[in-house]
Order: C-alpha cells, then structure tokens, then sequence
C-alpha cells in the first residue's frame, strides 16, 4: 500500500524536476551558435559589476534591518505587527513593473524627497540598491521571523535566569540559533536582487544592471547574444547553489548520541563544594490569562519542595513567577532574607531547569557552563568532575544522552552557587527505568548542596521522593501544603487523594465510637476510639490491610486482578466501593474473579477530621486511581 501510495507521489516529483531541469539542458547547444565575436566583454563586465555590487550593498541594508524586523514580528501579538507583516510581503506579490512606479512615487525626480536629493535617488547606483531593496527585502524578513517563530521560547528565559539582558540574549541565543535560515534567507535576497528587472528598470535604468543590460543587448541583438551574457548568471547561481547544499549540510558530527550514559559518577572526594547559606522560600502568586487565575500562597519550612497538580493547574506558570519570567501581579517572592518582587529575571540569581533542560544547540558543553554572567570556573570544574561531564565538553547538546543532558543543565545551574533550584518536570519525556536512575542521582545532589529545590511535577511518586514538603493545586488554587508525610497520609478532600493516586480513601460520619459510618451505609471499624461521636471524617483503609478470608465480614466480589510495579493487586467491590487489596506472596491465578468474602485489619485503618466539605456526588466514587 505504501509503494503503492508513494509511486504517483515520485511520477510528479519528477515530472517537476524534468521541467525545472530542462531549460539548463536546452541552452548546453545553443554554446556553438553564440555570437562570442560580438560581444562588448566591457560592457558586460561592467554591468555584472553593477548588479553584484549594488546586490551586496542591499543585502547588506536588508540584513541589518531585516533581522530585527522578523525577530520582533516573530515575538509581537500587537495587531499593528500583524498589518506590517502582512505589508512587508507585499513585493513578493506585486509584478516588479508595480513595485518600480510606486517606488517613482516615492523617489522619483517629482516626488517631495526627489526633489530634496536633487534626483541623486533615480538613474544611478543608488536607485538601483533602493529599487532591490524593495523587493528582496521580503525574502528575508519572512525567512527570519519564521525562524524566530520556531525558537522554543524556554531558551530566552534560560538565558534571562542565567543572568542575560535582552540585548545579550538576540545577540548570544536567539539569533544564532535562527542563524541557518536567516543565511538562507540572505542568499534567496542577495539572489532576488542580483537578479531584479522590474523595479531597477523603472527607477534606475542608468547604469546598466546585468538584467537591464541583458534586456537591451537583446533587444539589439537578438538570442545569439544571450549566451555570453548568461555565463557570469549560470556561474553566480551554481557557486550559490553550493553554498546552500554545504550550509544545508553542516559540519559532520563527532559523536554519536549517547544511549548509556544517564547513570551519574560517583562523587570526585578530593574537593569539598564551600558550603552556601540556607535560605527558605516564601512566595504569594496572583496572574490572571484570560479565563485562568491563579492565586497560590505558601511559606515552606524545607529546602526540598514540590508543586503537585494535573495539567493546567498552573504549576509551570508558578514557577515562571518564582523564576521572574511572568509578571507576578500581587503578593511577594522571598527567598531567606531577599525580596526577590522587584527584581528581573537575570538579577534573580535562580537555577531554572525546564522540561528539556534549556541547553542552548549551538554551544558545546563546555560553553554552556561559562555562559552564566556570573558563573564560577571554579564552581564549574567542580560539578563537571563531580557529575561525570570530563569527557563530555566538547559536545553538542544533540550529541548527548537525556541523562547527559540533565547533568549538564544542572552544572550550569550550579556553576552560579545559586541558591534557589527550579524544575519544570525534568523527567517527564524519560522511560521508566531512566527516570528512576535521575530522580535517585537529583536526590543524592539535594543532600549535597543547601540550595532550595523546588519541583514541579504530576507525578506523586516522584513528589514523595524528592521533596521534603508539598503543595497541591488545581485550577490556580491551593488544595493542600505540608510535609510528603502529613499530605500523603491524610489528604484533605477526596480531590487531593486523587491527584496523589492514593488507594481506598473515602469519606464517612463516626456513629459510634471506632466506628465509621460511609456514605453508602458501609461500617468500617477503626483502632482510635478518640474522635467524638458525629464528626465526619476522611478515611483511609491500606491496601495491605484488607485480605480475602472465607470468614471475613464484608461480602462483595473481586472484579479485577493488577499488577503494578510488579506486585498483584486485586480490585474489589465491597458494597457500593471500590478497594485495592495487595495480595503479598499470592500467585494470579489463586487470586478469582467473582464473589468473595473479605476482613479489614483494624490496624490499617486511619480516619481524621474532614477539612473540606465534599458533595454526596463525590462521596459515591472513593480513590481508585493508579499510579
């Protein structure tokens, strides 16, 4: 089907080529019919001269401007920019004679400024450049704001967090990394306007361009005269073909991608990393995005913190607050004694690390660790030693493995001593396997250093682990903070059980003492007798403390049998709940579907006082969820 499907693709692919190709092929005879005697050689010279010169002086001017042009149609969303853009294209679309006469309207010898040049700007080199500046200019600006466009914007704010204004930033960051195709862009220019007829005819037709010139030999001349003067074009075209078939294929690479290189070396022993304050951070987020608000608070006692939430909580756009990279629009940003509300990004001294690790494509390791306005040799000899990157420095980022690449990223970070960590999921794009060796080897650095780490993730596993504290959010508010023990233990609403995946949570009233009543009529016997008689409570039942016995006091019947993380659960309805039950040491198929009897062990069950009033809908469908 494939072949089948591409065969028609490859007949038109060809047809295209054979066409583009053949006038080349057509003009090979018409070598022996030209009319070499008659040529004016300096004439010809002459004229090439021209329009190579005037086509370097305006790719020279549209580089300038162009450049500047596309980055900021590139990054604005004001609407003007978006007319502009639609009027700088404009030349691509008009017939060249059109863009020539309205350029007479605005240079020619009648015009307010012709008049104020004296006519300099007409019938000479200066109109010329003019005239293909107007229509090569488009080639360009479009090549760069596309490339623009594509740069993740996640470079800039690296850069910015690295302590970068904005000018360094174009200069050092975005525009090499647009580099490639604006280059192709300023050859497509340099090309257009070598070549322009049009517009030069009409405004400058002395001297004579390699076009003009072509037109009027022509013209008196007739077709025997054309071959000598489609030499030096042919010449111009392959010599400028090459250069784009060996910018397009860019220097070969040194190394293959790493794929075993995620595990972290041991720690170098012989240099003791200073020792850095230990600060605390606080921070009140308020930002409003259309239809979304968040509004978070939170003052940690702990280094080592982490943001729980679903996609679309805000969990990254809080991070960019802390970092400075959005406009935080009330409260305050604290880490120990600096106020960091009124700083910019690049003052902030903060470490962000982003989902792909930010590192920059066009500098090796080695450059990306001095990059940092004010990062420390010393500092940085020491992580890249201590995180295995000796032989690594001379690399791309392309030419390293995930786990290279995070290791990298947080050298840069802490080549800067800065004090506050951010991570925006770092892990989430790693299989399984490799993200359990990162999340150990990030846990081994926390011990190190006494910088704050905060990390943001959905994942609760990978919360429970690095973090010493948490805060649970959905839809910009706060549902939950405290320490990974307290959270994970008695969550606060069925909603944050939920988001920490726990098992056989529910909510119920005490009835009687060590007794409670669920929603669904179920009673489930509890150990602590000290709640009052009447409050209504949040429980938890562990899945270990529930096991299938013959004479057990609940009936209901086992609907499914899991393996997770490679132990068996069975999922079973008891009444109108669900409960996860760890059947430790049992084998599959012991374990049968149908009904069943079942005793809970008093001793896993824990209740508390319910701090969120939660609807009966949402009494009806305790946690179940996995993760």
């Amino acid at each position: 089907m494939t072949r089948l499907t591409a065969r028609p693709l490859l007949w038109l692919a060809c047809l295209l080529a054979v066409y583009l190709c053949a006038p080349f092929v057509a003009s090979i005879p018409q070598i022996d019919h030209a009319d070499w005697a008659g040529v004016d050689w300096r004439g010809t010279w002459s004229a090439v001269g021209v329009s190579a010169g005037s086509a370097s002086v305006a790719a020279l001017a549209i580089l300038i401007g162009g450049v500047p042009l596309g980055y900021w149609l590139a990054r604005s969303r004001a609407r003007g920019m978006a007319l502009l853009g639609f009027i700088v294209q404009l030349p691509l679309a008009l017939p060249p004679l059109t863009s020539g006469i309205l350029l007479l309207f605005l240079l020619g010898p009648y015009s307010w400024l012709g008049r104020l040049t004296n006519g300099a700007l007409t019938d000479s080199f200066t109109g010329i450049v003019l005239a293909e500046t107007f229509v090569a200019a488009p080639f360009l600006v479009v090549a760069a704001r596309s490339a623009f466009a594509a740069i993740d914007p996640v470079y800039d704010d690296v850069a910015a967090t690295l302590g970068h204004r904005a000018a360094s930033r174009f200069f050092r960051v975005m525009l090499p990394i647009a580099w490639p195709s604006i280059r192709a862009g300023l050859v497509l220019a340099w090309l257009r306007a070598f070549g322009e007829f049009g517009a030069t005819v009409m405004v400058a037709y002395h001297p004579y361009s390699l076009p003009v010139y072509t037109y009027v030999v022509f013209g008196g001349q007739g077709l025997p005269a054309m071959m000598p003067l489609l030499l030096p074009t042919l010449v111009i075209a392959v010599l400028c073909a090459a250069l784009s078939v060996a910018w397009r294929g860019g220097p070969a690479r040194r190394f293959e991608i790493a794929e075993n290189g995620d595990a972290t070396d041991e720690p170098a022993g012989e240099t003791a990393r200073p020792a850095l304050p230990d600060p605390r951070l606080a921070f009140a987020l308020k930002r409003h995005l259309g239809a979304f608000d968040l509004d978070i608070e939170w003052r940690p006692s702990t280094r080592r913190l982490a943001i729980i939430g679903p996609s679309g909580s805000g969990k990254s756009l809080a991070l960019k607050l802390i970092a400075g990279l959005e406009c935080n629009e009330a409260g305050f940003v604290r880490s120990g004694d600096r106020q960091l509300d009124a700083l910019p990004p690049e003052q902030r001294h903060v470490g962000y690390v982003p989902q792909d690790y930010g590192l920059f494509p066009h500098m090796t390791v080695a450059r990306q660790l001095s990059f940092p306005v004010d990062a420390d040799a010393a500092s940085a000899r020491y992580w890249v030693k201590h995180l295995g990157l000796s032989a690594l420095t001379a690399r791309l980022p392309r030419q390293l493995s995930f786990g290279q690449r995070q290791r990298v990223a947080l050298a840069r970070a802490l080549s800067r001593h800065s004090q506050l960590l951010l991570f925006d999921e770092p892990f989430s794009a790693l299989d399984t396997p490799r993200r359990r060796r990162l999340q150990q080897a990030l846990r081994a650095l926390q011990r190190e250093i006494s910088a704050v780490t905060v990390l943001v993730t959905h994942d609760p596993d990978e919360a429970a682990l690095l973090a010493d504290e948490v805060l649970v959010i959905e839809r910009g508010r706060v549902l939950q903070a405290g320490t990974v023990d307290h959270v994970f233990r008695q969550p606060a609403s069925l909603q944050v059980a939920a988001l920490l995946g726990l098992h056989n949570v529910g909510v119920g009233t005490i009835r009687a003492p060590g007794m409670i009543e669920t929603v669904s009529g179920l009673s489930i016997e509890i150990a602590d007798r000290s709640i009052p008689v009447g409050e209504e409570v949040m429980w938890r039942v562990a899945p270990s403390s529930i096991r299938i016995a013959r004479d057990g006091a609940y009936t209901g019947a086992i609907d499914s049998v899991e393996l997770r993380h490679g132990d068996l659960f069975a999922v079973a309805s008891i009444g109108t709940m669900r409960f996860d039950i760890a059947c430790d040491g049992e084998p599959a198929y012991r374990v049968e579907r149908g009904p069943a009897r079942f005793a809970i062990d008093t001793r896993g069950v824990s209740a508390w006082l319910s701090g969120v009033c939660v609807t009966q809908q949402e009494h009806t469908s305790p946690v179940s969820s996995h993760v």
